[in-house]
C-alpha cells in the first residue's frame, strides 16, 4: 500500500515540477518584486498563487471534458501536447537569458498564469490524468504548488544559498528533463494511436 501510494506521487510529482520549473520562476519573480515592501511581496505571492490553484484545478476538472467534446483522443493530446512542450524546451534551452520574462503588471497575471501554470503544466496535468488519475495528479500538483509559495516567500534566503546563477543551471536541467518528458509524451501517443488501429 505504502509502495503504491510513494510511486504514485513520485510519478506524478516529478513531470510537475519539472513543468512547473520553479527556479525559472523564482528568477523572474524577484525580479519584477525587488524593491518592493513586504506586504505588497506578500499580496502578489497570495494572488499568483490562488490564481494558479485555480486555473490549474480548473483544467483538471473541465479539461479532458472539453476535449472529449471536441473529439480530441488522449494520444491525439499526447502527440500535440509532446511537440509543444518539446519547442517550449527547446527554445528555453538555446537562450541562456532569463526565460519566459513576462511583461506587464504583475500578481495573477502574468505570474499566476503563464509563469507558475502555463501551457507546460497545463499539457502535463491532462496527460498525468489519463494516466494516474485525479487523486494523484492532483495531490502532486497541490505538492508542487506548496513548493512555488516556500520558494517566493523564501526567495531572498534561496538566492543567497543557490546564487542566481546557480538558479540558471538548475533552470536549465529543468528544461533538459522537459525536452525528454515530451518526447516520451508523444512516443506514447504514436504507440497508443499505432495499436487502437489494430
Amino acid at each position: 500500500m505504502a509502495k503504491w501510494f510513494i510511486d504514485g506521487i513520485l510519478t506524478t510529482f516529478i513531470p510537475l515540477f519539472v513543468a512547473m520549473d520553479v527556479f525559472a520562476a523564482l528568477g523572474i519573480f524577484i525580479s519584477l518584486t525587488e524593491g518592493l515592501d513586504r506586504q505588497t511581496v506578500k499580496g502578489i505571492i497570495r494572488d499568483s498563487v490562488l490564481t494558479a490553484v485555480i486555473v490549474s484545478a480548473g483544467f483538471l476538472v473541465l479539461g479532458e471534458a472539453v476535449f472529449k467534446a471536441l473529439g480530441i483522443t488522449s494520444d491525439d493530446f499526447k502527440i500535440a501536447g509532446g511537440l509543444v512542450l518539446l519547442i517550449f524546451a527547446v527554445r528555453d534551452l538555446i537562450s541562456w537569458g532569463e526565460t519566459r520574462r513576462p511583461t506587464g503588471k504583475f500578481g495573477a497575471v502574468p505570474i499566476g498564469v503563464p509563469l507558475i501554470v502555463g501551457p507546460a503544466v497545463l499539457t502535463t496535468l491532462i496527460v498525468l490524468l489519463d494516466h494516474y488519475g485525479v487523486f494523484f495528479t492532483a495531490a502532486s500538483l497541490a505538492l508542487n504548488l506548496a513548493i512555488v509559495w516556500v520558494f517566493f516567500t523564501q526567495a531572498g534566503r534561496v538566492i543567497k544559498y543557490f546564487g542566481r546563477g546557480g538558479i540558471l543551471v538548475f533552470s536549465k536541467i529543468m528544461l533538459l528533463m522537459l525536452a525528454a518528458i515530451a518526447v516520451m509524451m508523444i512516443r506514447l501517443g504514436v504507440m497508443g494511436i499505432i495499436v487502437a488501429a489494430r
